[in-house]
């Protein structure tokens, strides 16, 4: 496996003004929120490191996650970064910088997203004080094998990336991990691999500072075919609710159904379920740690918000705290991703016990 041996430092002289970008990407459940968590909490508290996340959907669910390590994120949801909000980055882009100063920004992409048309984005912004450091792709190794032959788009990712990021190898055998990489290899060999730790991430000065050649304006039009092929409009299924709360705890979400359905989804095709749920009782996660209970004067009538992440067979709730209050009249946002959902709508419908009117779905084509 390649390892990162002497990563060089960025040789592009830029000035205290310019604001270094580092890019994001990864398949659906890749873990990229969680990667970048950890290498903030590495990162000196007076290096101010801002996020600008792309989610499919409104639910703004891992950016919820995000603010509940009291980091500055700015989100852009409702479309794709690659496409259909890469004109509106750039203005996302200068009210970050005008409004935190940061000493660097941090892009988290959607799960479909192609980096090109985010990097050609950034490097047109160069004269206002922007610099394209790294491009990043977090790899599952846990369901790379899966979707690698379904996703031209997780193809892409790996194949353009500065370095690759092998998240959840300790899920799986050494033999296992070997066929990954064996995997990524035959679609990227140059390109440095590195094992994210579960527990402490990366080392921030293995990724800042690598100043990528990727992408530069004059490949723009050489390349320009790749993006419209990998868009995700063709491989991803949507399955969005939004479900308002009236206060009635009648109304509130059964725990048990909505464990029940998240436990029943088929990993191979529900790759993402993840949003706000107001559930009737306190839950745990997956891995059976003791149930936690945000602060509530009477849970039984007002139940537990909860931030709900899904991927790939494996689920988390995270009580909602930071701005809980701008939630009060949310039941449930979710927003469901994957291949063949169609089957599955009747299941998520009725867990959730949403109406016709309440669903909204985007069927790949």
């Amino acid at each position: 496996m390649a390892v990162v041996a002497n990563q060089h430092r960025s040789h592009t002289v830029i000035d205290e003004s310019t604001t270094p970008v580092t890019v994001f990407t990864g398949f659906l459940g890749a873990g990229k929120t969680t990667a970048i968590l950890n290498i903030l909490k590495r990162v000196n508290p007076e290096y101010n490191i801002v996020l600008l996340k792309n989610e499919f959907g409104d639910a703004e669910t891992d950016s919820a996650l995000v603010r509940e390590s009291h980091v500055q994120v700015t989100e852009m949801t409702n479309g794709c970064l690659c496409c259909v909000l890469v004109g509106q980055m750039k203005r996302a882009l200068e009210e970050m910088k005008e409004k935190f100063h940061p000493d660097r920004i941090i892009i988290e992409t959607s799960g479909s997203a192609f980096p090109a048309p985010i990097a050609w984005q950034i490097r047109e912004m160069e004269s206002s004080g922007f610099h394209l450091d790294a491009i990043l792709t977090v790899i599952d190794c846990v369901n790379f094998c899966g979707y690698e032959d379904t996703s031209y788009t997780a193809r892409l990712q790996a194949q353009y990336t500065d370095l690759i990021l092998l998240n959840k190898w300790e899920n799986i055998s050494e033999r296992q991990l070997d066929l990954v990489v064996d995997h990524v290899n035959d679609l990227n060999t140059d390109t440095p691999k590195v094992k994210i730790n579960a527990d402490t991430g990366v080392d921030p000065e293995v990724i800042f500072g690598l100043d990528t050649n990727l992408f530069s304006l004059a490949e723009r039009e050489s390349t320009a075919s790749e993006v419209s092929r990998s868009h995700h409009s063709q491989e991803i299924d949507l399955i969005e609710v939004v479900r308002k709360w009236s206060g009635d705890p009648a109304q509130l979400i059964s725990s048990a159904d909505f464990i029940d359905l998240l436990k029943h989804l088929p990993s191979e095709d529900v790759y993402r379920v993840k949003g706000l749920v107001r559930l009737s009782d306190a839950v745990a996660d997956e891995a059976d740690t003791p149930a936690a209970t945000p602060p509530a004067a009477d849970a039984s009538a007002s139940g537990l918000l909860y931030i709900v992440n899904h991927a790939f067979g494996r689920y988390t709730f995270t009580p909602l705290t930071v701005n809980a209050h701008q939630h009060e009249g949310v039941l449930a946002r979710l927003t469901v991703m994957g291949n063949g959902l169609r089957m599955y709508l009747p299941q998520v419908q009725k867990a959730i016990d949403a109406s016709d009117d309440e669903i909204s779905c985007h069927w790949a084509h």
